[in-house]
């Protein structure tokens, strides 16, 4: 019979950010703590989250693990019994270990020849005698950003039992039964107060709210319907969603009565109505106003104090205006709404009041006379200051301007903004909010005079942070500084890359301390949506660009040496097919397209256009054709070295006559008639479909000329010729994509 498992693991409160982790965590690991403790499981795993709890539930747990059995080989069949009939040493000892007489032993056939051997079986235990297990596996199991020491251990071998944070109670029932499991405290915590954690049919309803009798006091429950009723008894609400959904609702109620609505846009950028349900347990509402004073303030300023700093919704009337009122999520249910709003509206105008002291004084120093302060803030102990980034950033971004982007009259702009870019970094509004480094530049540029491509290049130029299509900033918000802001948020990104990369820094596994893969995304981005952000028809190489980078690094005295090179070409390479995946692009095609040449010689803008147009094409008989094929096609064409390539294609014509099979000469007219219209799409960057349907023509003449042709004649010139056919091919193909890659592996 199966029977429901629930576990609850009550901790300290834990930080929001890590919950939406934690709730997938818990599934994954108690299933595969399940699994390994060979418990049949016969409904999902089930799991939630709040601040100060972790909660696994299992609706049908088999009563007993299912029974072990193992085969364990051992010495040569031969080896049973020696000349003289009795059990040789090594059949007798391998019974031995076994507990079995040498009779019992099995022979197997393995593929080493028939071997002894011993079937062990072992009868499962009852559940509960093997959920302890699972529960170690569970606590061992799970991963936090940072994991607490408080003095505790297991009795599993390991020792001592880090966490998130400390663990005050354990709810652990099988079939609304305890399951017995203790959490040991170490010699250097023994205190009259310090207690072992042992498990029980208690919970914890809210830290301050109840019901009856004492606030958090313990609440016994038997099954998984009782505890999540309980807890709402006791104001816990363990659905996030529900709680999202709460606060949701009476933010819209609040902000009505206050004549306004909810500034959905900063709180969804924010992330800020996906934070709040995992601050709280019984999420309730406030509304707070401050004084209408601080509205002269950027909006950018009063938003990111509301919500960065505060988690407050701020409010705004129906022309999308700021009013002088803002909306706060507590964890309590409010009696007395006006204490909690006087308390909330004192703490947020004492912000507002140090961010109107820094806007102040601020604007009393121009962003230009802030640029000698940039050499007291260190970039990189290798690299130097940010005053040294600047001045690579305003060389570099004039080169992307007007060579990358073909575009020599925003240069001049480029250079100014990219040199005004991190002057913010020196003020004191950015040292106190942090998240406002660009914004404020932008702003601060925009009082002090600066031409818009200049403020808005600065405003933007850490954007953008996300890779789907459409992610801010939008052409719209641009406007005509686009092509500026481009110049200065690519240079921007890229002299981090290099930079960093010549100085050893490279992402591994899940550390990446300076956020290049968010940089190099961000890079992506921007070239992969230069026809729409910027209107540009300029189609930069990776290559040229990584170069130009690393030449401006070398004139302040660094070098990226060709290992570190070669490493960030290789990171470059994975990061772009990260973000064409990430637009729904085919893997398959995408590995194509990057993978036909160097990433040096490849635009992001051309590989887009390319995997546009590629699905059109990849299911037809003729296209399948020519891919299944083209992997044959490239191996053959190795065989020709490049300086003998070189060499025989100086001369197409001499080469095409040695040529005189009917395949091989059908496959030279047809290549040289689709040939020009592949090689214009590849130099214009547009027409990539007329480029694929002329390269898929060619999939029944390679055919027939492997059917026909015999390439490695024992003649070296008509070999040769036949060889460079093929190389001819293979190079032209590859410039479009290595379309074998489309193929799966067994059919090519």
């Amino acid at each position: 019979m199966d029977r429901e498992l629930l576990i609850e693991i009550g901790v300290e409160e834990v930080p929001a950010s890590w919950l939406p982790s934690l709730v997938s965590q818990l599934a994954q690991v108690a299933a595969a703590q399940l699994k390994a403790a060979r418990l049949d499981i016969d409904a999902p795993v089930e799991s939630w989250t709040t601040p100060r709890r972790l909660t696994v539930r299992v609706g049908r747990v088999a009563e007993r693990q299912t029974d072990f059995e193992e085969l364990l080989t051992g010495p040569p069949a031969a080896t049973r019994v020696g000349p003289d009939g009795q059990p040789t040493p090594a059949a007798a000892g391998f019974a031995k270990k076994n507990g079995v007489e040498v009779a019992d032993l099995e022979e197997v056939d393995t593929p080493k020849g028939r071997y002894l051997a011993f079937r062990k079986r072992q009868r499962g235990r009852a559940a509960v005698d093997a959920l302890p297990a699972v529960m170690q596996g569970l606590l061992r199991g799970l991963s936090f950003p940072k994991h607490m020491r408080w003095d505790a251990w297991l009795d599993d071998g390991k020792g001592e039992l880090t966490f998130g944070r400390p663990i005050r109670w354990l709810l652990f029932l099988y079939g609304s039964r305890v399951v017995p499991f203790d959490i040991r405290r170490t010699d250097a915590a023994q205190a009259p107060l310090v207690q072992e954690v042992r498990s029980g049919a208690m919970t914890y309803g809210h830290r301050f709210l109840t019901t009856s009798g004492r606030a958090g006091r313990a609440v016994k429950v038997k099954t998984f319907d009782d505890y999540k009723q309980r807890l709402l008894e006791h104001f816990v609400l363990l659905e996030r969603e529900e709680r999202r959904e709460r606060i949701a609702r009476e933010l819209d109620v609040h902000a009505g009565r206050l004549g306004g609505r909810v500034h959905r846009a900063a709180a969804l950028q924010a992330g800020l109505l996906d934070e709040v349900p995992d601050l709280v347990e019984w999420p309730s509402v406030v509304p707070g106003i401050f004084s209408a004073e601080f509205l002269s303030l950027p909006q950018e300023v009063l938003t990111t104090t509301m919500i960065h700093h505060q988690h407050y919704f701020p409010v705004v009337d129906e022309h999308g205006k700021l009013k002088p009122a803002f909306l706060a999520v507590t964890n309590v249910e409010v009696e007395r709404p006006e204490l909690i709003s006087r308390n909330s509206e004192r703490v947020l105008t004492a912000r507002l009041r140090d961010a109107q002291f820094f806007f102040a004084a601020d604007r009393k120093v121009k962003l230009e006379d802030r640029i000698d302060r940039l050499d007291t803030i260190l970039f990189h102990k290798k690299l130097g200051s940010y005053k040294a980034k600047a001045e690579r950033l305003e060389s570099l971004a004039g080169w992307v301007a007007e060579h990358a982007l073909g575009d020599a009259s925003t240069a001049t702009s480029a250079a100014r903004a990219a040199r005004l870019a991190k002057a913010d970094l020196a003020t004191d509004m950015v040292r106190e909010l942090t998240e406002l480094q660009g914004t404020m530049g932008g702003i601060y540029a925009r009082e002090e005079g600066e031409p818009e491509s200049v403020w808005k290049a600065i405003y933007h130029h850490y954007q953008p942070v996300a890779v789907e299509a459409g992610a801010p900033p939008s052409r719209e918000a641009l406007g005509s500084a686009a092509p500026v802001w481009a110049a200065v948020s690519m240079a921007d990104k890229l002299d981090t890359l290099v930079s960093l990369f010549a100085a050893g820094e490279r992402p591994t596994g899940s550390r990446d301390p300076f956020g290049l893969r968010r940089q190099a995304h961000g890079l992506f981005v921007v070239l992969v949506d230069l026809a729409e952000t910027v209107g540009s028809d300029s189609r930069p190489t990776v290559g040229a660009l990584v170069d130009a980078a690393a030449d401006t690094l070398g004139r302040q005295g660094v070098s990226l040496e060709s290992a570190a090179r070669a490493a960030l070409m290789t990171f470059l390479a994975e990061r772009l097919a990260y973000v064409l995946e990430q637009r729904g692009f085919d893997v398959r095609n995408v590995r194509a397209v990057l993978s036909g040449r160097p990433l040096d010689d490849v635009s992001p803008v051309d590989a887009r256009r390319m995997l546009q147009a590629l699905p059109e094409f990849t299911h037809t008989p003729e296209f399948q054709q020519l891919a299944t094929l083209f992997k044959r096609v490239k191996n053959i064409a190795r065989e020709l070295q490049d300086a003998e390539f070189e060499a025989a294609d100086r001369d197409p014509a001499a080469q095409a006559a040695r040529l005189t099979e009917p395949a091989e000469q059908a496959l030279v007219a047809e290549l040289t008639t689709r040939r020009p219209v592949i090689e214009q799409a590849l130099a214009t960057g547009n027409h990539y479909r007329q480029a694929f349907a002329e390269a898929a023509h060619l999939g029944p003449f390679v055919d027939r000329f492997f059917s026909d042709v015999f390439v490695m004649a024992e003649e070296a010139a008509l070999r040769r010729a036949r060889l460079w056919l093929m190389a001819s091919l293979a190079r032209l193909i590859l410039r479009l994509a290595d379309v074998s890659e489309i193929v799966p592996q067994t059919e090519s």
